[in-house]
């Protein structure tokens, strides 16, 4: 029996206290009474029947906020007492039990809160007895999460049904430039933690793949592995290979339980090969006929050695044409060579200083030039390819010797926006435009070691500058590099492992025994993935035409809120912007101007979040919008969705608010970036993660009894 019940009850009691012993002692003097008594008793009692009906209300009304005050006081008091002992048993451990109401139940919360501090520090002793326990293994995983993450190949290893548990960074970057379509919006990744393979990579290849393996395991092999060549979904050819992952089920030793991917994009590569053999098929045809005219040119001047002088310069003319043309076929041929291993230089982040002194260390040893640095910027990062910037460096100081005998080299390094000054300085003659030309464009070479390439292709490759200078008052002359500087990468950042110890999100290996992971509302909640969303509007009004202007969301796997799992993206809402809303959302006009629009933006949204279900704080709000927009993008989100407003509702209908903050705030999250639709997100899939176990309390373990107690809520009446 509820509450409300019971205090209804309590009111029709305290009605027929107050007025039973009355009517039941009317009833019976009134039976028992002759006619005359009657006719006396109504001429008594009718003209004060008035006043004591009021003084009956009075001590009606009286009693019944008497009743109301003991009900506040102490039923509802200890309901919310109950609920908050489940938060402090169950989601918020530091939460505790506010000592409000009459001086029991204030009496009963301090011995509330004393019991939990004491369930506090046995909990810390048996934590630490288990941290201690587990931290061998959680130091082994993430030794191997590191060691992957710095892989230079991409690298997925999946469970059998190709659902993925680890993959690296390299990996991720991979997979993101195979994005076509819809989902190239807002960095849309193809890879994610419990996520199909077969969503990038042909299934039947991949099971052709295992099948190999284990026959290559049924006869004994010590290595089994398989080899494939596949096209991604954007056309682009991939080297796969297949290592399988055995099981350590001793019953079933060679059992495969799952399989490390091992993916190369060959694309380029094979295009260069193309390339390169179009054009030695071009050198060979050509040079062919031009040796066949040679040869019988040769061959007449030698069996005719009398001939007129005439004819034998003619036959000279063939020869030197021929010699001509050969000569500039191998200039084409290597000019072509050149742009193609331009195309093979991987550019990579070098601190500035790192190169000067790799440079310094080769002038020195193989010039004999002294060297030395003035006005270093130390923390300068540079984009470079280090090899040839270091080798077009040695390049210039070995000119420099040649022709004006310098005797000194100084190095300068400063930043210029975005851009970097790399300058090499030296005293003496100064240099003509015409010289330093010739050298920006000579093959370079070193002392024994050669380059095909020039000065000039090595800029060109770095998409920067250089030029030569003179610094008059100084009577110095200098050489600038004007090279990229190397801007911070956030995802790399991110793949870093956290300072607390806990595991990267590029992994999860609990998923080797993850199965099948299509929507069915009968299943568990805890084993469900979820899309956590948030929207950011023009209004509150969406069938009054406000437009959505940014989507973030983020994903919940195997109890994991994957922040690096991400989506966020702004939206043109092809309308001005409120001032008050700005002032909420803090979003602007000049931000959203330019940005995809809602059409193009749904579908890589939904994308996203297939196979999975959605959730989101007041979801009625947000799903509206996203509903009135169905025909216009094409995509329909049919999946369930789970409302943490609702839910707060189901798990703490006696508490003040249900807004996300206070939420947050008795379940122990820290909320940060609100008004902000990825930081919302977060906000939200930390509270519903925390909800979780307090609603498996209630015996809500299933995803459709969740959906059948969100329905049951005062909330669930709101409509958009």
């Amino acid at each position: 029996m509820n509450a409300r019940l019971r205090f209804a009850i309590s009111v029709i009691v305290l009605g027929l206290l107050m007025t039973g012993p009355f009517v039941v002692t009317a009833a019976l003097i009134w039976a028992d009474a002759q006619p005359a008594e009657q006719a006396l008793l109504i001429q008594l009692i009718v003209p004060h029947l008035s006043l004591g009906a009021l003084m009956t209300i009075f001590g009606f009304i009286v009693g019944l906020l008497v009743i109301r005050h003991l009900f506040r006081q102490y039923v509802q008091g200890l309901l919310k007492m109950v609920e908050n002992l489940h938060l402090m048993l169950s989601a918020n451990r530091n939460f505790r039990v506010s000592p409000d109401g009459p001086p029991e139940i204030r009496l009963l919360a301090q011995a509330t809160n004393d019991l939990a501090q004491q369930r506090d520090g046995l909990m810390d002793d048996v934590a630490a007895q288990i941290a201690a326990a587990k931290a061998s293994v959680e130091e082994e995983k993430n030794r191997l999460a590191a060691l992957m993450s710095e892989l230079a190949q991409a690298v997925v290893v999946c469970n059998v049904d190709g659902r993925i548990l680890l993959y690296n960074s390299r990996a991720r970057l991979q997979f993101k430039a195979l994005v076509q379509g819809a989902a190239v919006v807002a960095g849309g990744a193809l890879i994610g933690l419990g996520r199909s393979i077969f969503s990038i990579l042909e299934r039947n290849q991949i099971d052709h793949a295992l099948d190999v393996v284990r026959q290559r395991l049924g006869k004994g092999m010590a290595t089994a592995m398989a080899n494939f060549i596949t096209t991604a979904r954007g056309g682009q050819l991939l080297r796969v290979q297949l290592v399988p992952v055995l099981s350590s089920n001793a019953a079933a030793p060679r059992e495969i339980s799952g399989y490390v991917l091992t993916v190369e994009n060959i694309t380029r590569s094979l295009e260069q090969e193309s390339q390169r053999d179009q054009v030695l098929q071009s050198l060979t045809d050509g040079s062919r006929g031009s040796l066949a005219n040679i040869r019988v040119a040769v061959g007449n001047l030698l069996d005719y050695p009398d001939m007129d002088g005439d004819t034998r310069e003619r036959f000279i003319g063939i020869i030197s044409d021929e010699v001509v043309r050969m000569s500039q076929r191998l200039d084409q041929t290597m000019s072509e060579f050149a742009d193609s291993l331009k195309t093979r230089w991987p550019l990579e982040d070098v601190l500035g200083v790192d190169v000067i002194a790799a440079a310094q260390r080769r002038i020195e040893q193989q010039l004999a030039l002294t060297t030395k640095t003035e006005e270093v910027d130390e923390g300068l990062w540079l984009r470079v390819e280090s090899f040839s910037l270091v080798f077009s460096i040695c390049f210039l100081a070995s000119r420099l010797i040649e022709h004006y005998q310098i005797k000194e080299l100084r190095f300068r390094l400063l930043p210029f926006g975005k851009l970097a000054y790399l300058d090499l300085i030296w005293a003496g003659h100064a240099m003509s435009s015409e010289t330093f030309y010739s050298w920006e464009n000579d093959a370079m070479h070193v002392g024994r070691d050669a380059s095909p390439l020039s000065l000039r292709d090595v800029v060109d490759r770095h998409g920067g500058e250089i030029w030569y200078d003179r610094e008059k008052a100084a009577h110095r002359a200098f050489c600038r590099f004007v090279l990229p500087v190397a801007t911070p990468d956030e995802a790399a950042q991110a793949d870093a492992l956290p300072v607390d110890g806990s595991r990267p999100e590029y992994y999860d290996f609990d998923l080797f025994h993850f199965r099948d992971q299509s929507i069915d509302l009968d299943r568990p909640l805890s084993d469900l993935a979820y899309t956590v969303f948030d929207t950011e509007t023009t209004g509150l009004e969406p069938a009054a035409g406000d437009e959505i202007i940014q989507i973030g969301a983020v994903r919940i796997v195997n109890g994991r809120l994957l922040r690096q799992e991400s989506f966020d993206q702004l939206v043109d809402p092809e309308k001005f912007l409120r001032p008050e809303g700005i002032r909420v959302h803090g979003i602007t006009d000049d931000m959203v101007r330019g940005q995809p629009r809602i059409d193009a933006v749904l579908p890589a949204f939904h994308e996203f979040c297939s196979d999975t279900v959605l959730v989101a704080h007041n979801a009625a709000f947000d799903m509206r919008f996203l509903q009135l927009k169905e025909e216009r993008s094409g995509v329909v989100f049919s999946q369930p969705v789970l409302d943490t407003l609702l839910l707060s509702g189901v798990l703490q209908p006696n508490q003040d608010s249900h807004q996300l903050d206070s939420i947050a705030e008795r379940l122990g999250i820290d909320v940060t970036a609100r008004h902000n639709a990825l930081g919302d997100a977060y906000a939200t899939g930390e509270v519903f993660l925390k909800m979780l176990p307090l609603l498996a309390q209630m015996g809500i373990v299933t995803l459709r009894q969740a959906l059948a107690a969100s329905e049951k809520t005062y909330f669930a009446r709101v409509k958009y």
